[in-house]
């Protein structure tokens, strides 16, 4: 497997909308090699996700996945999913401002209202129809995945820019009552 680089922040092709991956390419070996290559690199870099986009491939295709990751021990296990051709509806109004992070944004942090009740619709890696309803944590976590595909960084969607912090002084200053608010939110969702 091959660790590919990951695009920062300012890189234009960030900003591309990913284009939908047909069946007969998604089952490829090639395409397969890819998703194994994108799972890898996700790993090496502690995330809790990764877009196609992010490693500068134009395809709807991300990986998510949350097992006992060291930057992020607050947020429940998730197992490796991997999404192809996402969509995202909300399910109600119900909010949760999440302060998150971006491999592609390295060092910085900043706050985001996600949907803590979502259906998502995709495919797996084989071809397979994912349908399914996610909560909580996790469901902010898809949704920071996908928006990437739709060329978004966390940062279009902060409002209140003095929630940007870097990692050091997010840990600081706000870590302790984030993980608190995180905590009820699990609670709530069982994820």
């Amino acid at each position: 497997m091959t660790i590919l680089a990951i695009a920062t922040i300012g890189h234009p092709e960030l900003r591309i909308r990913a284009t939908e991956v047909e069946v007969d390419e998604l089952k490829s070996v090639e395409m397969q090699i890819f998703i194994d290559d994108l799972v890898e690199t996700m790993r090496h870099a502690n995330g809790a996700g990764l877009a196609a986009t992010q490693v500068l491939r134009h395809q709807r295709i991300c990986a998510v996945e949350v097992n006992n990751n060291p930057r992020y021990p607050y947020k429940p296990q998730v197992p490796l999913t991997i999404l192809v051709n996402p969509v995202l509806t909300p399910l109600n109004d119900e909010m949760f401002e999440n302060n998150e992070g971006c491999l592609s944004v390295p060092g910085f942090r900043g706050n985001v209202w996600r949907y803590t009740s979502i259906h998502v619709e995709a495919l797996d890696r084989h071809g397979n129809k994912i349908d399914e309803i996610i909560r909580g944590m996790t469901a902010c976590t898809y949704q920071h995945e996908v928006d990437h595909l739709d060329g978004l960084l966390f940062m279009d969607k902060v409002k209140d820019t003095s929630t940007f912090a870097s990692w050091d002084s997010f840990d600081k200053y706000q870590h302790h009552d984030f993980v608190i608010r995180v905590k009820e939110l699990v609670e709530k969702f069982g994820s």
